[in-house]
């Protein structure tokens, strides 16, 4: 081995005793983001010009000595004078500041600034403007980056709380130079699909609304919500829309022109599936009631039905008859011989009678058991996954449902997943 290779902590020991040593008192200037204070009294940020983001740290003696810092918001532009410490086991360096100083508004908030007051006065965030957002959607289109955070979030939280809807995703980039032209055509092709289907006469596959969204970051990181073409195409967009951007501290231009703006991609899945819980629960405790309705009642006719029963009826008519016959032979009543026959005759014709009762009662229990049983093939048939029991499937690649014949024949080198009612199959697709 080459003993002149230096080894990873050899490098960065090199590269922290240069830097440490080349940038010493140095000042910097540029726009504040991700700030935050420690309950230690430290203060953390970002200082950014659009290209390049650093990251500053201002211990707590030093911010006695800067108390501007309490008056410091994200977006403000100033100009901080440090040295450069690098850290080797993480392999970073920031800023220890030791003096900052305001240097009036950043150039980017003071850009969002003016957009944003320029897109009001041609009213773009009119109420009058917004559309409804849909309290129950069946197809709703997603803009994001593939296999973000903020997509796994949504994802995460609108499947676990509701299965009556399907999502479709038109991935874009959400940050950089690049992303605002990839998030106008991703938005480009929803819009499309949605009027294709709808000229087709395909409701099922027409979107009940679309989110745009991502994880939280700086304003650099935001900044491509922050266009201007792309705030046209929003307002324009004839599909009810939702912004999702980041955190609820960040506000971006898109926040302003959607329809609804959410906080975080969780809270967007969570107003969208909010009356799905709601059904959900109502069609629960309708089961239950019924349920326990049904039941009360068969208890209380087994109830009747136990204290008619023939054999306690009988018991009970022979000791009251037992007891008559011991009140006549106490009158000496023998010359009222008929009438005691006619009692034994009243005493068969009750049990003619009760044999009777009996038979209508357990007829009346027969009906509710039939009627419970209807309930309960109505409660079923309500109940979207039997449908699968019934002998049908369906299709799907990835998040993806495939509806169609013509729609599979255009697939190749793809794993299928069919949804059976007890469970899944995974076939591959090859070459057409």
């Amino acid at each position: 081995m080459n003993n002149k290779v230096p080894s990873v902590s050899q490098l960065v020991n090199h590269i922290k005793k240069n830097l440490e040593s080349n940038y010493q008192n140095i000042s910097v200037t540029g726009e504040v983001s991700n700030l935050s204070s420690s309950g230690a009294g430290h203060w953390y940020f970002s200082l950014g010009d659009g290209s390049a983001l650093m990251q500053m740290a201002l211990f707590k003696m030093d911010a006695m000595r800067n108390p501007v810092i309490k008056n410091i918001r994200a977006g403000d532009k100033v100009i901080v004078s440090g040295s450069v410490s690098v850290y080797p086991s993480r392999g970073t360096f920031q800023l220890i500041v030791k003096r900052i100083v305001p240097a009036g508004k950043g150039d980017l908030q003071e850009q969002f600034e003016l957009l944003k007051k320029k897109l009001q006065a041609e009213g773009l965030f009119d109420m009058s403007s917004k559309q409804p957002i849909p309290t129950m959607p069946k197809r709703i289109g997603v803009i994001t980056a593939k296999g973000a955070a903020a997509l796994q979030d949504f994802l995460n939280v609108s499947q676990r709380r509701s299965e009556y809807h399907q999502v479709l995703l038109s991935p874009a980039l959400v940050q950089g130079v690049n992303a605002p032209a990839s998030i106008r055509k991703a938005l480009e092709k929803l819009i499309a699909y949605h009027l294709k289907a709808k000229e087709e006469e395909r409701t099922k596959d027409m979107l009940d609304v679309i989110v745009l969204t991502r994880g939280g970051g700086s304003m650099e990181d935001l900044w491509a919500f922050n266009d201007e073409a792309l705030a046209w195409d929003i307002y324009n967009c004839p599909i009810p829309t939702i912004s999702a951007v980041g955190h609820q501290v960040d506000f971006t231009i898109s926040d302003y022109v959607a329809d609804l703006r959410m906080e975080t991609p969780s809270a967007a899945a969570e107003v969208l599936t909010q009356k799905f819980m709601a059904l959900d629960s109502d069609m629960n405790r309708i089961r239950k009631d019924l349920k326990s309705a049904m039941n009360m009642e068969l208890r209380r006719r087994y109830d009747v039905l136990s204290e008619t029963s023939p054999k306690s009826f009988l018991i009970a008519l022979k000791s009251k008859i037992s007891d008559y016959k011991h009140e006549l032979e106490k009158l000496n009543l023998i010359k009222r011989k008929e009438q005691i026959l006619s009692l034994y005759e009243y005493t068969f014709e009750l049990d003619r009678l009760s044999r009777q009762l009996v038979k209508a009662i357990q007829n009346k229990i027969v009906n509710y058991k039939n009627k419970n049983m209807e309930f309960e093939k109505i409660l079923g048939a309500l109940n979207p996954k039997n449908v699968l029991t019934r002998g049908y499937a369906y299709t799907q690649i990835g998040d993806k449902v495939i509806s169609s014949a013509k729609d599979m024949a255009k697939l190749e080198n793809v794993d299928v997943d069919i949804h059976y009612a007890d469970g899944k199959v995974t076939l591959h697709k090859g070459v057409n």
